[in-house]
């Protein structure tokens, strides 16, 4: 699966989702992109999800006409996240083109 990480997603996260294929929007010269054209490219690219940490996103964009899905961090906070991968990986694997999911990172 191709995996679009945005920029407020830890990058370290990326050894923890393997076998998947993974950029930055960064590594792919698309750190000025906002919103709706960062999702235009990464589907012209055949990412499959775009990962997030933009809560706002889900009110901003409507997915019901695209192929790739969105799945959101509820945090930046790599510490937490990392203690929570494997849910993380687990919404991935199951998230469904043109919808939304968040993965709420708990508080510790």
């Amino acid at each position: 699966m191709r995996i679009l990480f945005d920029q407020g997603v830890p990058v370290p996260l990326r050894s923890y989702l393997s076998p998947h294929d993974i950029d930055t929007a960064y590594e792919k010269g698309w750190s000025e992109l906002r919103n709706g054209d960062l999702l235009n490219a990464a589907e012209a690219d055949a990412y499959e999800v775009f990962l997030t940490t933009d809560q706002n996103l889900q009110y901003e964009q409507n997915l019901s006409a695209r192929s790739i899905s969105v799945v959101i961090l509820s945090t930046t906070s790599w510490p937490r996240i990392k203690l929570t991968t494997s849910a993380v990986l687990s919404t991935i694997e199951s998230a469904r083109s043109g919808q939304f999911t968040v993965v709420e990172i708990p508080r510790r």
